[in-house]
């Protein structure tokens, strides 16, 4: 997913988080265990605020999904508080990649660099400044020429020749339906949204529920199974956001389209693998979810928070039944539950997978959990924004 610098970049400004969790516990207990805030929390203002102080806008981190994750979830925090100082971060961090033209220095090679568009959309929507509109154009614009799958599915990237990840949905989904909607080009994105959702759950979608994590139409890669052409693995991550795409993408879907019935579905079908899954202990899910019981297994955060986002959702909207509100309530304490304040009173979210590619089981087991990783910093935005609202 993202290029080893930019990993490289985030795990050395969170390495003395990292260093810090890690720290022997110390045998008085007032100050060796995190500091337990009261439930009172405004846990979404706690993140940005913390993120606010750990980094400037000249910090954060470059042109890439994870920070574009991040600041959308600060934005809708924006949303419900009215804080200018946190629309003000967003806009800086943006105009350190968008010039006086309206140029956006980035290419668009990947649909993992379409998703901090969101944002231009976004502070077009706040500004009307017209350089925003024409940042996001030149992403909408690339679209027409992106390569696709015979059947139209977006590669991943031009460098991932012929292949879907299941992330990829939620790097450009809501993106488009999000530009259509404000640009006067919603015949179009709305049709292609649905039309990229299904394509990719064609060839990704499992009898459980659960989604394969990429597909190789060519069949070349080494993970590709040798018949049907996807990897062998459920990733919790990836499942996230294609669960996360799949109900923001419903938002913009007209009833007449023909596959807002298969999206529901899909949904529908997902949302019994989530609860089936959900660990009875933590509320958490596995980042291998289905394999809950093997050796290594452990409770992945940012996913956790995408499932319990789009299960709440899914209830509010009518798309599932209502028993699955107790899956979200208690996916959402099981979040909680990562999250603390260190000795510098900055709010730190614990086990969050960082940046990862395709693989087998093994390497999903083992691959590394961050303190405060952008992945789990956005994904509990949102997911927190969405409880608040549903429970206040």
């Amino acid at each position: 997913m993202p290029s080893p610098r930019t990993r490289g970049s985030w795990i050395r400004r969170i390495g003395i988080v990292l260093v810090a969790s890690l720290a022997p516990i110390l045998p008085v207990a007032a100050t060796a265990a995190p500091a337990q805030p009261p439930s009172a929390t405004d846990w979404s203002k706690a993140v940005v605020d913390s993120t606010m102080k750990r980094f400037t806008p000249a910090t954060l981190g470059s042109w890439g999904y994870q920070t574009g994750l991040y600041l959308y979830g600060q934005y809708l925090v924006y949303k419900r508080t009215h804080d200018k100082a946190y629309l003000d971060y967003i806009k800086a961090w943006v105009d350190r990649f968008v010039d006086a033209n309206g140029k956006v220095s980035n290419s668009f090679n990947s649909l993992d660099s379409m998703q901090s568009g969101n944002l231009l959309v976004l502070l077009y929507q706040e500004t009307k400044d017209p350089r925003y509109q024409k940042a996001a154009a030149q992403i909408r614009t690339r679209l027409n020429t992106y390569p696709r799958t015979s059947d139209g599915g977006f590669w991943h990237a031009t460098s991932r020749e012929h292949q879907l990840w299941l992330d990829g949905t939620y790097m450009v989904l809501p993106f488009l339906e999000r530009y259509g909607a404000t640009f006067d080009d919603a015949t179009y994105a709305n049709a292609e949204a649905a039309k990229q959702l299904v394509t990719y759950g064609s060839h990704l979608a499992d009898p459980s529920g659960f989604f394969f994590h990429a597909y190789d139409e060519s069949g070349t890669q080494t993970w590709a199974d040798p018949a049907t052409h996807h990897s062998s693995e459920f990733w919790c991550r990836s499942i996230g956001w294609y669960s996360m795409a799949s109900v923001d993408v419903l938002d913009y879907t007209p009833r007449s389209d023909p596959n807002r019935a298969k999206i529901i579905k899909n949904v529908q079908n997902l949302a019994k693998a989530i609860r089936k899954y959900q660990d009875p202990a933590t509320g958490r899910w596995f980042q291998v979810p289905e394999k809950p019981t093997l050796s290594g297994n452990w409770t992945e955060t940012s996913c956790s928070a995408m499932f319990t986002y789009m299960v709440s959702k899914a209830v509010q909207k009518g798309y599932i039944d209502h028993s699955y509100q107790a899956v979200a309530d208690k996916g959402y304490k099981g979040v909680l539950a990562k999250v603390s304040l260190g000795s510098d009173g900055l709010t730190n979210i614990a086990d969050i997978c960082i940046g990862t590619n395709v693989g087998d089981t093994a390497f999903y087991l083992a691959r590394p959990r961050a303190t405060n990783d952008p992945h789990g910093l956005g994904a509990f935005l949102i997911m927190n924004e969405q409880m608040r609202g549903t429970h206040h």
